[in-house]
């Protein structure tokens, strides 16, 4: 089922199917809440209950126009005021690419609402801004991203061949394309990556404290593995690394059996 709910100001659009102990997912860029297609009905058929929002600014919510109102802290809040307004206290807590960094400052910040979490690619921010030489070259694009206006000329050029290029992923790319044409969104997506830059300056080192799973694909262009093992140094909790071979970023997407059954097993563990 989809909702319309209002938060901080903004209509967020959010699916909400299943019953049982809340499961919530978080998309990253260029995605929206429709990323997890293939986690939502093996997670319903398991008994939980899903929430995938679109964030701010994302598939069908509201695009607030500032470059400031994606800061961190406005994406974090909106996720609270979605649990707030479903009457939710504690959820399991799933996130991708921009969707884990927003997730590991929402655990980190507000602990009392997330039983456990499972990070998708992304490390903890600090382990991420402290990565090795790889990870900054393999970041390469974040630094292209703060130059107004030249990202959006560079991924429409072409027919969009840039972004094609740059994404690899042939399943997603039209609807990627499709919602991206729309005036605004794609400016909006560039914005979490203009309204946070100081994260790799001056990261947020606060440690979480509950179990973490980090989940990263080998065929990752973004990303590289140490910044997702060293973020063991952030969790007071039970940490565990798990590497899915022959999948790109979007591992929930090209691995989603392996995906799922390791979001499955560490639901059920107990939380110590």
């Amino acid at each position: 089922m989809q909702r319309q709910l209002r938060i901080n100001g903004l209509m967020f659009n959010v699916l909400d199917e299943g019953e049982g102990e809340p499961v919530l997912l978080v998309h990253g860029f260029p995605d929206d809440h429709t990323v997890w297609r293939k986690q939502i009905p093996a997670l319903v058929a398991a008994g939980y209950r899903v929430i995938a929002p679109d964030t701010r600014g994302c598939g069908q919510s509201d695009m607030p126009p500032q470059t400031r109102d994606y800061a961190l802290g406005n994406l974090v809040a909106d996720l609270i005021g979605i649990l707030d307004a479903l009457e939710i206290g504690k959820v399991t807590l799933v996130g991708h690419d921009w969707g884990a960094i927003i997730a590991w400052t929402l655990a980190a910040r507000h602990p009392e609402r997330v039983e456990r979490y499972a990070a998708l690619s992304v490390g903890h921010p600090a382990a991420y801004a402290s990565g090795p030489i790889e990870q900054k070259l393999k970041g390469w694009y974040v630094l292209m991203f703060q130059l107004r206006g030249i990202p959006e000329w560079l991924s429409k050029a072409g027919n969009w061949w840039f972004l094609r290029k740059f994404t690899a992923q042939p399943e997603e790319i039209g609807h990627w394309i499709a919602n991206h044409r729309r005036p605004g969104r794609l400016t909006a997506g560039i914005n979490y990556y203009r309204a946070n830059f100081s994260l790799l300056l001056r990261p947020d080192k606060t440690s979480v404290r509950m179990p973490v799973l980090g989940i990263y694909s080998d065929g990752d262009r973004y990303l590289a593995a140490e910044q997702m093992r060293s973020s063991a140094a952030y969790v007071d909790a039970p940490f565990r690394f798990e590497i899915i071979k022959g999948a790109g970023h979007w591992l929930q997407i090209d691995a989603p059996d392996r995906v799922n059954a390791l979001l499955l097993a560490f639901l059920k563990e107990p939380v110590k």
